[in-house]
């Protein structure tokens, strides 16, 4: 459940399984030839996985529609398939109009691969007009089989996915605070107290993750808007509390680290452990106490011991802490305690942002659009800068040239295994924008393919003269092809080789000799792919992160200013929403620098500034989540946002972020200094010692969120090679100097 948010690639995975057994199933009880058997199987896989609309209705609709056109596709692929040279014609210019024609939305967009890959398996299987009974009759079996494991089978409406989102993400919750527990009971003297704290990271980026895939599922997919804003609403609020409640406890076990983000791109050495301060040692057990009562209140009930309840726990959290700390221990303690608080508020739902504010409640939230909520950002449309050619013309263009050259190059290498250099060629390109991506796709396709030739044999060699265990290995590769598809792409890659492995093996026909030319049509058609994405309208890495780059930086002010208007009283604005949308676009940056950061990358430098840029924003986006939950938070009558030093350094930083901006929209190498001064760390040091009344304890949150985000965006501008003020080092030490993801990714 916590591995796989919503049992999404699972149920994918099982559907295409079931799906594929059904079709084989009916199509064996009518006595069809193998040829009508392949055709069945892979038209099976194609309308189970292409179908991606999260309303049921859509992907009935979907299905409906993509018969005819499919049927229309074997009729002209099996006329054509006595015509080398034609049909061949027709693959490419079909293969341009399917990735053409997905800007017209996801239902082109499948109806398109439709029409691709139902192209393709006429091709494969040789087929013939005078087996086009049959054919049809595979595709209806086919997609009446997907509709039934789909509708009723597995069938899986919004509301049940939300639940188990919402159960996933509570679960992700609980393995970040067995992490916690495990480091704060340790202590910082612990012998694994550092991999006990790379576990804490680790789990805190897959909480993450749950918290984008909620938010873009429920965008997307949820039938009750209400629910489905109840439910971002907390993951947000939940997420931002226990990351903040993580790093104040790791603040207070390794004071000299200036911890200020669960980030593994921020990671800075080795921590040095020192014993902790007699007065703490004294209230360490209490805060791990509470820890404990935190996780107990998180667990599924099965894991609660005898006589308890989880919602008794966590209000007798809320009722013996209430925001009253110790007096005798240090403000890093008192802040660890008071994030416990927060983060049980968090999970009881004692949201005051939710409580007497209705212009900013879920319903009123779920009515806005969420392009209203972005501002700025929302004009920063990927793949719209330094061309005028639509993003999907030039990829339509770039897998066209491609599957020429690999539909020439693998005729000449094998001309009866053409058909694997142009399938890479396509698949290569499937979530890619720049010619770093394709290298990177394609690399990892191709040590699959060559681990998955390496499986297959050892497999063939263990199943011998067994059909069935070869036919239950082939459908257990089936299911981890697609179980894998959003966790590793060379995993995706071995499976689908030793698939084939199996298939021959099958048939009878496996030798080294066939493995052997997998390996080689695969490469071939990487390289066909490259060569594309290099001569035709190539988009650099430099290109696409700058764009994404300003993305970031766009929705980073755009928060910022939303957040300033809330704390002055202004009710209007998703500002949760408008947070999440800056963690998406962070995302989009974070996948686009794959090229540079991944480990066997050569150009050692370059990786370094890109994991330096990539952690700095990912502090600033924490920071500025936080700061729009404090935000939210504030008590109405709190005028935070009207004291002139917030105010003011809130327009300093706008204004810096502004500087940031300019230059990479511009490509150029200097832009205007960022503006120094902040009086954000004086105000933070006179709160820390104040009375601990609500309003101050709200002040303190926004000033420390200022302070690091402030001292994030300084630390950004030296990285990126731009003037920046030299008494703002804070977050900087580890940061090179460089010009940017310019240099970084050109």
């Amino acid at each position: 459940m916590a591995s796989d948010p919503g049992l999404i690639r699972l149920l994918s995975a099982l559907g295409t399984v079931c799906t594929v057994l059904l079709t084989l199933g009916v199509l064996a009880a009518l006595h069809a030839p193998v040829p009508i058997l392949v055709t069945g199987a892979l038209t099976a896989m194609v309308s189970t996985v292409a179908v991606t609309e999260p309303r049921p209705r859509d992907q009935a609709l979907t299905l409906a529609a993509g018969v005819p056109v499919t049927l229309v596709i074997i009729v002209v692929g099996s006329t054509l398939t006595p015509y080398r040279v034609v049909a061949d014609v027709v693959f490419v210019l079909l293969i341009f109009a399917a990735i053409y024609i997905r800007w017209l939305g996801p239902r082109a967009t499948t109806l398109g691969v439709f029409a691709f890959q139902l192209f393709f398996v006429t091709q494969f299987v040789d087929t013939h007009v005078e087996q086009l009974p049959q054919l049809s009759l595979a595709v209806i079996v086919a997609f009446g089989s997907s509709a039934l494991v789909r509708f009723v089978v597995l069938r899986s409406p919004p509301e049940r996915t939300t639940a188990r989102l919402q159960r996933a993400f509570r679960l992700r919750l609980a393995l970040v605070l067995d992490a916690l527990i495990e480091v704060a009971e340790g202590g910082p003297e612990a012998p694994q107290a550092e991999r006990a704290v790379r576990e804490l990271r680790r789990r805190a980026a897959h909480l993450h993750a749950a918290a984008l895939l909620i938010e873009k599922r429920l965008g997307t997919g949820a039938r009750a808007p209400r629910t489905g804003a109840t439910v971002q609403r907390f993951a947000a609020d939940a997420e931002t509390a226990l990351e903040r409640l993580a790093i104040t406890v790791l603040r207070f076990l390794w004071p000299d680290a200036d911890i200020d983000t669960l980030t593994r791109h921020r990671a800075k050495g080795r921590l040095v452990g020192s014993a902790v301060d007699a007065r703490d040692a004294v209230a360490l057990p209490g805060l791990v106490s509470e820890l404990r009562a935190l996780r107990v209140a998180l667990g599924p009930a099965r894991l609660l011991p005898s006589g308890t309840d989880g919602e008794e726990v966590r209000n007798r959290l809320l009722g013996s802490r209430n925001d009253e700390c110790p007096p005798d221990v240090s403000a890093a303690m008192r802040d660890a305690l008071r994030s416990a608080v927060e983060f049980a508020r968090a999970m009881s739902g004692a949201n005051p942002a939710v409580v007497g504010r209705t212009s900013t409640s879920p319903e009123r939230a779920s009515e806005k659009p969420s392009r209203e909520v972005s501002g700025r950002a929302a004009d920063v449309v990927p793949g719209q800068m330094g061309t005028r050619v639509r993003p999907t013309t030039r990829t339509a263009l770039q897998v066209a040239t491609g599957s020429a050259l690999a539909i020439v190059g693998g005729e000449l290498l094998a001309p009866q295994r053409w058909y694997w250099a142009v399938f890479t060629c396509w698949v290569v390109y499937i979530g890619t924008a720049s010619t770093g991506d394709v290298l990177v796709r394609g690399y990892r396709r191709l040590i699959g393919t060559i681990v998955g030739v390496v499986a297959g044999f050892a497999l063939a060699a263990l199943v011998g003269e067994h059909p069935w265990a070869a036919f239950a290995l082939a459908v257990l590769s089936v299911f981890g092809m697609y179980y894998m598809t959003a966790v590793s792409y060379t995993l995706l890659s071995l499976f689908v080789t030793t698939m084939i492995g199996m298939l021959y093996t099958l048939l009878h026909a496996l030798t080294p000799d066939v493995l052997v030319v997998r390996i080689e049509e695969t490469a071939l058609g990487i390289v066909c792919g490259l060569a594309a994405a290099v001569l035709i309208l190539p988009v650099g890495t430099r290109e696409r992160t700058d764009r994404l780059l300003r993305d970031v930086l766009e929705r980073l002010r755009l928060v910022l200013t939303q957040a300033l208007a809330r704390l002055g009283g202004e009710p209007d604005g998703d500002l949760l929403g408008a947070a999440r949308a800056l963690d998406s676009a962070l995302d989009d940056l974070r996948v686009s620098l794959q090229p540079l950061i991944i480990p066997v990358s050569p150009l050692r430098s370059r990786r370094s500034t890109a994991l330096a840029v990539l952690g700095l924003l990912e502090t600033a986006a924490f920071h500025t989540r936080g700061l729009a939950v404090a935000a939210e938070r504030v008590p109405s009558d709190v005028g935070i946002g009207a004291d002139p030093d917030v105010a003011d350094e809130v327009r300093r930083i706008g204004s810096n972020l502004a500087g940031l901006i300019r230059p990479v929209a511009d490509g150029g190498e200097d832009g205007t200094p960022l503006e120094p001064g902040s009086r954000i760390a004086t105000r933070l040091a006179l709160s820390d010692n104040s009375a601990q009344a609500a309003g101050v304890i709200a002040t303190r949150q926004v000033l420390r969120h200022l302070h690091r985000l402030d001292a994030s965006i300084q630390g950004l501008a030296r990285t990126l090679g731009m003037p920046a003020p030299d008494d703002r080092d804070a977050g900087t030490a580890e940061a090179p100097r460089g010009s940017e993801l310019r240099q970084g990714c050109g």
